[in-house]
């Protein structure tokens, strides 16, 4: 879905190829486009194809997949397509070592959208995506893909540093993505809510306030403040299925061990306990494994 989006919107600007793992979903989106809808509303021509030697070298790959496809991406990746540069837009933390001797952006970011068919996705919540240079990239090839991005009609801001950034999604996501996952409740007002001591708030704001402390350990001063980002996110009006719930939903793996798991790993690297955070890595890593046949 977040591929899709950033496929749409690119494509209004800049030549862009779409590799697929499936064959009809390369002709569909070689005979019908990909439509946007939603916050903005276009039909953008793209090139499709499921094998890298189909589609010209980009400048740039953008690599948009669930990390629990991210090491499937990076072996189709291999060996091709030399001179592009990778930008990741994973959750959680590590993504980028996946991508040895390239040059590589890594990038996380607050869009969202619902995904209809493989020719259309809705843009639903248009906020921004964070990017910066990895290892040795220079900051200017991050600075122009940012520029990119925003003259696409999305949002985006480079930094230097992008650690501040990344880490306060990453604890956004642990918290927000884990609860959702195993209340099946959308992100909603429920996460902010701390009026009386069954309130769930209550706990999104100790499990927010475990990662601060994971984060301050490492030396890593927070872009924004996750609980402020969690009440912000909840007064939009609008219901968001954070993704590892939809995952659970459907019964497919989710992605708890990138991000969650994480934070929990950092936790010990740096000797801070997490206990909150640990529970709740064990209690949906126990959620998918109900779903194993016996």
């Amino acid at each position: 879905m977040i591929g899709s989006l950033f496929a749409g919107h690119l494509g209004r600007v800049a030549e862009v190829s779409v590799l697929t793992r499936r064959e009809e979903h390369s002709r569909a989106l070689n005979e019908h486009g990909l439509t946007v809808s939603g916050r903005h509303d276009f039909v953008t021509r793209v090139r499709a194809g499921t094998d890298p030697a189909q589609l010209p070298e980009p400048e740039l790959a953008i690599v948009a997949t669930k990390t629990t496809e991210l090491e499937a991406a990076a072996s189709r990746l291999d060996g091709v397509w030399p001179g592009a540069a990778v930008m990741t837009v994973q959750n959680g933390l590590g993504a980028e070592a996946v991508f040895p001797g390239r040059r590589v952006i890594s990038a996380v970011t607050f869009m969202s959208g619902t995904r209809h068919s493989d020719t259309h996705v809705e843009y639903i919540l248009d906020t921004e995506t964070w990017l910066g240079p990895y290892g040795d990239t220079p900051m200017e090839l991050a600075e122009e893909v940012a520029g990119l991005i925003v003259a696409s009609g999305l949002k985006a801001r480079a930094f230097d540093d992008l650690r501040p950034a990344q880490w306060s999604k990453l604890i956004f996501n642990a918290t927000v993505n884990a609860v959702a996952a195993l209340t099946r409740l959308p992100h909603d007002h429920h996460f902010a809510e701390r009026g009386h001591p069954g309130a769930l708030g209550n706990l999104v704001f100790e499990l927010i306030e475990e990662g601060k402390r994971v984060a301050a350990a490492g030396g890593v001063d927070l872009h924004e403040d996750p609980w402020e980002m969690n009440v912000h996110a909840t007064q939009r009006g609008s219901r968001h299925y954070p993704s590892m719930l939809e995952d659970v939903e459907a019964r497919r793996p989710t992605e708890i061990d990138h991000i969650t798991g994480a934070l929990v790993r950092e936790a010990a690297r740096a000797g801070v306990p997490v206990p909150l955070h640990t529970a709740l890595y064990s209690l949906v890593k126990g959620r998918e494994a109900s779903w194993e046949p016996d």
